[in-house]
């Protein structure tokens, strides 16, 4: 495990990278499958205590905000053949965890390093118009263990439906390095 913080490449304002990924459930999702007010794209995988410390607090996130107002897209964009990772290793983590959002699998990895995705989980949240307005924590847990105290993207989910301006637009989330291919 690396612990690595998240950059900024995709920048507020910007129009989120296309893409076209299979899910655990075998169908093929895309941006343009949503039409909410809201998208919460997080980059996850499968090993990461980071992301298991965090799932629970996700998946709440689209339980408490049902369509039209939000949709969770998880893409896990490791290595494939790093351990633990791999198509087959989502679908057994996503039926463990009872996943209520689409999980992708970015295989070739270009949609993370479109994002500029570095850590897992790293999230984005996007506009109805699929522009970023927020990248950054879910909340303030910043180690696996930490109990979280502030509901930093429930806090901007709420303000883009409102249709107000997130006043801290990037605030690094912290996990494990995406695994890259050699």
């Amino acid at each position: 495990m690396v612990k690595t913080a998240s950059t900024q490449t995709l920048r507020t304002g910007q129009k989120s990278p296309h893409f076209r990924l299979k899910g655990v459930d075998g169908k093929m999702y895309s941006l343009e499958d949503f039409n909410t007010k809201s998208l919460l794209v997080v980059f996850i995988c499968n090993h990461c205590p980071y992301v298991r410390a965090r799932i629970g607090d996700i998946i709440n996130l689209q339980s408490t905000f049902k369509p039209p107002e939000l949709q969770v897209i998880g893409i896990n964009s490791n290595d494939p053949d790093y351990e633990g990772e791999g198509f087959e290793n989502m679908v057994k983590f996503a039926r463990e965890y009872k996943l209520n959002f689409p999980y992708l699998i970015d295989d070739s990895q270009d949609v993370a390093k479109a994002y500029g995705a570095v850590c897992t989980p790293d999230p984005f949240l996007l506009d109805m118009e699929h522009r970023l307005v927020f990248h950054g924590r879910i909340n303030d847990a910043s180690e696996s263990g930490m109990t979280a105290n502030i509901p930093i993207m429930e806090n901007n989910i709420r303000k883009v439906l409102r249709n107000e301006k997130v006043e801290k637009d990037f605030d690094p989330s912290i996990g494990c390095s995406i695994k890259w291919k050699n």
